[in-house]
């Protein structure tokens, strides 16, 4: 089976050949990183507008480089929700024109469900049911994945992701977007435990996150320090910063193991390129004798490949669209 998969939810225009569910024969991203970093973020409009001109040559090359025809698929998978609703309509105009023409099934993906599909294309003996946290810019959750097409949300962040907390950190601190990479860079030279940073709460779900309490945290505390005056150590700041929130994903993963009696936990997201947080995770699962499974680096951001192998699954187990599916800007992982 060979399906092409399309990413375009945010700033990356992206499409990918796998075969059989696994084995990736090309990957093509397109970045917008570039342009984006002189107003400190994404701008729908402009990531939109770089869609439209990038997405046909990120295809061609995409199957061109896999040395596949259109006629050799068996499926188009695109990436239809969550994301920025400009950007998503265009990978799913394409996708439905592209399916139409070449009279190929059209494969809806989840974006997060990519993410989670994108620890198959590095491990050949993982296999559901297992946990897997997914830290990104947009989203923290933990989710139960029962089967390859099925999952279920145990927590999830009540206000700001984990990698939104990182970029907007890094932004206060100086460093340009985006700031993630700069705060983990960083912190290779500071100590975790110089600066004591707040650890945010939430009632209801012990398994839920909140970041939004560490990044007015780390705002205030840069802003008070420069009206006294006083310079903060940046290593220790973003040391401080990595380790708060890599010990709050892991320690709630860990408990939602436990709680659930998972004993294999896989991470997934932007944030799973962080090493403080794969660290952590990694360290963690050790202790308890959990299996503990992570995307290749290159496979951590948004990309054409975890798309076509989510699409794989979803093909074999019947999930297709018509010329009907549209983008959804916000859709559950239930909800799928």
């Amino acid at each position: 089976m060979i399906i092409l998969g399309i990413e375009s939810s945010c700033d990356e225009t992206a499409a990918s050949v796998v075969k059989d569910c696994r084995e990736i024969r090309s990957s093509v991203i397109s970045t917008q990183i570039e342009e984006h970093r002189k107003y400190g973020g994404v701008v729908p409009e402009i990531a939109s507008r770089r869609h439209c001109e990038n997405i046909l040559e990120v295809v061609k090359k995409a199957l061109d480089d896999a040395r596949i025809t259109l006629n050799q698929l068996d499926g188009i998978a695109v990436t239809y929700a969550p994301g920025l609703i400009g950007a998503l309509l265009v990978g799913v105009s394409f996708a439905k024109a592209l399916a139409m023409a070449a009279e190929k099934p059209l494969i809806p993906v989840h974006h997060i469900a990519g993410h989670i599909a994108s620890n198959y294309l590095t491990y050949s003996n993982l296999e559901p049911p297992y946990l897997c946290l997914v830290a990104s810019g947009g989203h923290s959750h933990i989710i139960e994945v029962l089967s390859y097409t099925k999952f279920r949300v145990v927590g999830r962040t009540r206000d700001d992701a984990a990698g939104e907390c990182f970029d907007k950190c890094a932004r206060a601190m100086g460093f340009p977007y985006p700031g993630g990479i700069h705060i983990d860079n960083a912190a290779q030279n500071g100590d975790p435990r110089a600066i004591k940073l707040p650890r945010p709460a939430v009632a209801g779900n012990e398994f839920d996150f909140s970041f939004s309490g560490l990044k007015t945290a780390v705002i205030n505390m840069l802003h008070n320090a420069e009206q006294k005056g006083i310079s903060l150590n940046k290593n220790d700041l973003a040391a401080g910063i990595q380790w708060t929130i890599a010990d709050i994903l892991t320690d709630h993963t860990i408990r939602a193991a436990q709680s659930l009696g998972y004993e294999k936990i896989a991470l997934a997201g932007g944030v799973s390129a962080n090493s403080g947080v794969r660290t952590a995770l990694q360290s963690a699962c050790q202790k308890q004798g959990f299996e503990c499974y992570m995307p290749e680096k290159n496979l951590c951001g948004d990309n054409g490949a975890m798309i076509a192998c989510q699409g794989s699954y979803n093909l074999l187990a019947g999930i297709t669209a018509d010329e009907s599916l549209n983008a959804v800007a916000t859709l559950s992982m239930e909800d799928i």
